[in-house]
């Protein structure tokens, strides 16, 4: 091959090439610039949408990578470069990576879900997973939890997304029940006034939704009232302690005995 040869080759190539390249060049560098302006616009929707700050980095960056990756497939289809091949082996490595990485992506999902519906968020006490205590950090595959004794509990949130929960924190109150039991024989209606007088006694218990006290069970060895008062969510366990305290205290002084589970035994002996 000659010299002459060689040039008409290149300038063939050139003629042919040439302007392909050139738009490759000009989509490359003009759907940057839009990929990075989506981006930016899809992150100030989502802020001002109230989308958690600990999820927008990963929608955002979801996003970026969706348009790149269509940018790069629409770039090498304009050089020629058959696309099919390359999709399916991107969606046969894309198969076994989801494959290998089930429970994390299953947790990752859990995670996202979590922050968008936001069934509790951080300071709210629930019981999930058979754990109680206060949710100290939601992140995208775990939710940290500090139990009342101060333990760290790290719940996936594959599962915690997917089951059944109870969130203390979402109402403003809570109504506390306790069983109070009194002997056979004592005064009911005497031992209902005291439960009322305590009661009506804490400031901490609201009067409305009132106060609710009833005999509910002819028991074995007591006679057992119902008492259900309604308080602010955060007075739930100091009024239910302190009722517990002040009963056990009145009801000696006002002649009214706790009973507690008994047995007699008879001993029978042969003549």
């Amino acid at each position: 091959m000659n010299t002459e040869d060689i040039i008409n080759q290149a300038t063939e190539m050139t003629l042919h090439y040439g302007p392909k390249l050139v738009g490759a060049i000009a989509v490359w560098i003009i759907g940057g610039w839009i990929v990075k302006a989506i981006g930016k616009g899809a992150e100030k929707a989502l802020s001002k949408g109230g989308t958690d700050p600990s999820l927008m980095p990963f929608l955002t960056g979801i996003i970026n990578g969706l348009l790149k990756v269509m940018l790069v497939i629409t770039v090498l289809g304009m050089l020629g470069i058959e696309m099919t091949s390359f999709i399916a082996i991107l969606g046969a490595a894309g198969l076994a990576v989801g494959m290998a990485l089930s429970g994390t992506l299953q947790n990752f999902a859990g995670g996202v879900m979590i922050l968008i519906f936001k069934p509790f968020k951080i300071g709210d006490v629930i019981d999930a997973q058979g754990y109680t205590g206060k949710v100290s950090e939601i992140q995208i595959f775990n939710t940290i939890m500090k139990t009342p004794d101060n333990k760290t509990i790290i719940i996936p949130n594959g599962g915690l997304s997917t089951s059944s929960m109870i969130n203390y924190s979402t109402e403003a109150t809570r109504r506390v029940d306790w069983t109070i039991g009194i002997g056979y024989g004592d005064d009911a209606d005497k031992a209902r006034a005291v439960i009322q007088r305590l009661c009506d006694e804490d400031a901490r218990i609201l009067k409305d939704p009132e106060l609710f006290i009833a005999v509910s069970e002819l028991a074995d060895s007591s006679v057992n009232f119902a008492v259900r008062a309604w308080v602010n969510a955060a007075d739930y366990w100091g009024v239910y302690f302190d009722l517990n305290e002040k009963v056990y205290k009145t009801f000696e002084s006002e002649g009214l005995n706790i009973p507690f589970p008994q047995m007699d035994v008879h001993v029978h002996k042969d003549a």
